[in-house]
């Protein structure tokens, strides 16, 4: 049996590459097998977190990446609760956050918004997966670039609030998108070009293992 095959039937199109795995029959070591992906989901973005470029008033992290290589991987659902996961582990004190951080404080960081965009971020690029659109290095950057801006769409706001409310820095929009947008901009783009040349390469190479045990 193919390792594809061996996965319980689902809509054509929707398999994502943590449906390769084989499935347990029973349900409930199922659900156990998607908790232990969600929680793998949340390491991956926890250590990609640790390599950091310190900038003011966010710094550059490797979360983006991770973020879009669980959701991919782990599809729409799972890659949303692996990174809500990631996020109240962190608040709860787990040191997962970029610096090896992590306690209730953060949600008065000025990059906490990004954290919270980082659910919907993963939920977007594993929506792009189960289309199939992870098949392929030119649709996979399109998808996982759309969904390295989804961060940007809660972090901007929640930048803009602490900085100007909070701390009362009185920043101008522009001000804003030069600490917050402009400067991530080109890192973005990277970082979905890697994860599209990473998410179709390991599709490719279960294809290589499935032709050869069916040879």
């Amino acid at each position: 049996m193919s390792s594809i095959a061996a996965v319980p039937a689902a809509p054509s199109g929707r398999r994502v590459l943590a449906d390769v795995i084989a499935r347990p029959s029973s349900r409930g070591r199922a659900l156990a097998v998607d908790a232990a992906l969600v929680l793998a989901g949340a390491a991956v973005v926890a250590l990609l977190a640790q390599v950091e470029i310190p900038l003011w008033p966010v710094p550059i992290t490797g979360q983006t990446l991770g973020v879009i290589i669980v959701g991919a991987s782990l599809g729409a659902w799972r890659g949303a609760a692996a990174l809500t996961t990631y996020m109240v582990l962190g608040l709860a004190g787990l040191p997962i956050f970029a610096g090896l951080t992590g306690s209730l404080a953060a949600i008065a960081k000025p990059s906490f918004g990004f954290v919270i965009g980082f659910i919907f971020a993963a939920f977007i690029a594993g929506w792009f997966a189960e289309r199939a659109w992870d098949r392929r290095p030119a649709l996979a950057f399109v998808g996982f670039a759309a969904a390295s801006v989804v961060p940007f769409l809660f972090g901007i706001p929640y930048l803009a609030f602490v900085l100007n409310v909070t701390l009362g820095l009185e920043l101008t929009f522009w001000q804003v998108l030069e600490a917050g947008l402009f400067p991530f901009i080109i890192g973005g783009l990277v970082k979905a070009g890697i994860a599209a040349l990473i998410i179709p390469g390991a599709w490719a190479l279960v294809r290589k293992v499935d032709a050869s045990k069916k040879a």
